[in-house]
């Protein structure tokens, strides 16, 4: 059954079939054809696969980053960070850099960052002389930071389908997130300066203390959210319907910039992507259900320990794996798919659930801004009017940076685990 599950979704996807689509449709071929399985247990299996309360968390997230980004929230972020970096040579680069960060640390989605931070800088970055390829692959690549800083859409889909606590991942999101964010800012001023790029930079910057005072509820969100989560006042799945509340306060009654009649957009937008995340799960938990009878994942498990006689050799496979995997196939598929086979593997070589749990995020977050499936990619050449290839040799340079962190993350747990030890 396996055989033919694999065969199929090979030739769905090379059919440019959907990738939820895919696995159901592989999964009742698996069944009808190759397996004494009645097809009832697709439906059943799809329920059972988001019949989890901490999934709620998904609808709410996605939510508030659109209603944040629709309620003048995000310009706000805009304006604080160029106030920090705007003086430097570069520094609008880098102010694309610092807003994700903030943005990523109140939305939880790094598509949601890429359309509201992108819409403003890249055509700002332009303006100011820079390349438009190099516009966009800036806004690309720092929008991946929105999976990892918390809330995170992925830490939440891996917590979920390995029984790993939520809560843990956030905090462990926060190091790796900085580390990617503080390479892309360091590379960034070094490469302006190189290249000469940035040197009309301080025009239009308003001074810290003005900015920050337009910008301090927005950045008093996460404080809120995160806060509220370690301080035991509510679960990260109710502090998601906190961060829509706060959204909907601070940009509809406090700034205004929420009319009712932009509600209905806000809101059906954000039940199409809702919807299509919570398919590809419910596809994703049938197919898990599928493989797990199998007798896959030990098998794979086996193979894995007999091959790889080292938790050093064992991540770099992962590693490999997963950044082939992120290219071609959807994160939050992969994730549920993948995530229950290698993370009890991990265990076994002695790594701690919550630290592999950021490998798999990172390195799929990679595939969000590089082709052929990055969902960053797309959304900046969107925003930029450009295509894929016209951004690829300026992309590379920032694939390599991410790669490094990649690597330090792998090896040198603390960056991950030396919040969640200090506060657990």
């Amino acid at each position: 059954m396996n055989a033919a599950i694999g065969l199929s979704l090979i030739i769905l996807f090379s059919l440019g079939v959907p990738i939820a689509v895919s696995i159901v449709l592989a999964s009742i071929i698996g069944i009808e054809f190759f397996s004494r399985l009645p097809l009832l247990l697709v439906p059943q299996q799809m329920f059972v696969g988001i019949d989890n309360f901490p999934l709620m968390a998904i609808p709410f997230f996605i939510l508030a980053g659109n209603l944040m980004a629709a309620g003048g929230i995000s310009r706000r972020l805009v304006d604080l960070a160029k106030s920090l970096v705007g003086g430097l040579q570069g520094g609008l680069a880098m102010t694309c850099v610092l807003t994700c960060m903030m943005f990523a640390a109140v939305s939880g989605s790094s598509v949601a960052t890429t359309f509201a931070i992108g819409s403003i800088l890249i055509p700002a970055m332009v303006k100011h002389d820079y390349p438009r390829p190099l516009a966009a692959s800036i806004q690309a690549s720092s929008a991946e930071l929105g999976v990892l800083i918390p809330p995170s859409i992925p830490l939440i889909l891996y917590g979920v389908s390995t029984d790993t606590s939520i809560g843990k991942l956030f905090i462990a999101g926060i190091g790796p997130g900085l580390l990617i964010g503080g390479a892309l800012l360091l590379f960034l001023y070094l490469f302006c300066k190189v290249r000469g790029y940035g040197l009309r930079d301080r025009e239009d910057r308003h001074d810290f203390p003005t900015a920050f005072k337009r910008a301090w509820l927005a950045m008093l969100m996460p404080v809120v959210v995160i806060g509220g989560i370690y301080g035991g006042v509510f679960t990260p799945t109710e502090a998601s319907a906190v961060a829509v509340v706060y959204a909907l306060i601070v940009g509809g009654l406090i700034y205004r910039e929420l009319p009712l009649a932009e509600m209905f957009p806000i809101f059906k937008q954000s039940v199409i992507s809702t919807a299509a995340v919570m398919l590809i799960i419910a596809a994703a938990a049938l197919f898990s259900f599928l493989i797990s009878r199998s007798g896959l994942p030990s098998e794979v498990a086996g193979w894995v320990t007999e091959v790889f006689d080292s938790p050093i050799a064992f991540l770099l496979a992962v590693n490999v794996m997963l950044l082939i995997v992120g290219m071609f196939i959807e994160t939050s598929a992969a994730i549920l798919v993948l995530a229950p086979i290698f993370t009890p593997i991990a265990i076994q070589y002695g790594i701690d659930p919550v630290h592999f749990g950021l490998i798999v995020v990172v390195n799929l977050a990679l595939g969000m801004f590089t082709p052929p499936l990055g969902v960053n990619l797309f959304a900046a050449c969107a925003v930029a009017k450009l295509s894929v290839d016209q951004l690829l040799p300026w992309l590379m340079r920032f694939v390599l940076v991410v790669l490094a962190c990649l690597i330090a993350i792998t090896y040198l747990p603390w960056i991950s685990l030396g919040l969640v030890d200090l506060l657990y």
